[in-house]
């Protein structure tokens, strides 16, 4: 049998090219969850207070983020082999967790105040509140090209525009407060931020566990990949053929490949290696892919031992 690695393996997770993006946004989300908390103080909104909250799980997530991204760029060793890079699925889990819990006092308070809705301080409120929206405007833009290439700066991004979009209902509620003198306004400002906040949450948390459960990558049709692989020159089987992603932007594979006896010879097996390896990363973007090929004469010992 003959195994190969076509790829020397990974070098840096996709969210490590992004640190210093993450660093900036986690400035700026950290100095408009003071102003709001203060607002929230002054005014008495429970929509400030809601998008405080969910600035502090942002907070918090980022900060996970970076030090998730930090984490994965350490070398492998003997120990980890893969080194760290599942910590960024792990932190993209946590922030998950954090925002259902934000959602949930959110949706709870909100149901509290209903009834007696307490006084609210229209004009400060809008003030707050259009500090918060500039902010989360700026912190998209940072994050946004790296939000297409990892999960964890994609769950940074989703809390941001999470935030922008609270920001806006926070903005309709203060001026509803300040011109109609309608407080319930700010409940049902609060209770849209929370909303908001459950969907892009589901979605993170159900990406980030397909990864940890070994999922097949949804770009990855192994049927398809199979196909191709039966028709490289000299190939008449494959079993054991598992695809799975590494970490966000990392998909991996690997297959035991029977071919041909006399395939094997004259450096067959090179060029088979080399025909597996580029038609994988041609047509379906997987460079990290390791084959094991067996002679056909050995296939019978293969199925049995994988069975």
């Amino acid at each position: 049998m003959t195994g190969h690695d076509h790829s020397h393996g990974p070098s840096i997770s996709a969210g490590g090219m992004h640190r210093k993006r993450l660093l900036i946004v986690l400035g700026i989300t950290s100095t408009v969850l003071v102003a709001e908390l203060v607002g929230a103080r002054l005014t008495g909104s429970l929509a400030l207070l809601a998008d405080a909250g969910h600035m502090f799980t942002d907070v918090a997530g980022i900060l996970l983020a970076v030090l998730a991204v930090t984490f994965a760029s350490r070398p492998p060793t003997p120990e980890r082999t893969f080194g760290y890079y599942r910590l960024e699925i792990l932190a993209a889990v946590i922030n998950a967790m954090l925002l259902f819990g934000v959602a949930a006092y959110i949706l709870w308070e909100a149901w509290q105040r209903w009834n007696a809705p307490p006084e609210v301080e229209g004009g400060l409120m809008l003030v707050f509140a259009a500090v918060g929206l500039v902010a989360n405007i700026v912190g998209l833009l940072v994050l946004r090209d790296g939000a297409k290439e990892s999960l964890n700066i994609r769950g940074a991004y989703l809390e941001v525009l999470g935030d922008m979009l609270g920001s806006v209902a926070v903005i309709v509620a203060a001026i509803v407060i300040a011109t109609t003198g309608w407080l319930r306004a700010d409940v049902v400002a609060s209770v849209a931020v929370a909303l908001m906040i459950l969907p892009r949450t589901w979605t993170l948390l159900r990406e980030a566990v397909d990864v940890l459960l070994q999922a097949t990558p949804k770009n990855v049709d192994l049927g398809v990949v199979r196909e191709h692989i039966l028709g490289i020159p000299g190939v008449i089987g494959a079993h054991d053929l598992h695809a799975w992603t590494l970490t966000s932007g990392l998909p991996v594979l690997s297959v035991h490949v029977v071919v041909q006896d006399d395939a094997l010879a004259d450096g067959g097996a090179a060029r088979i290696l080399d025909d597996l390896a580029d038609c994988l990363e041609e047509h379906f973007d997987v460079e990290h892919c390791t084959f094991q090929l067996e002679p056909a004469s050995h296939a019978e010992h293969e199925f049995h031992t994988h069975a």
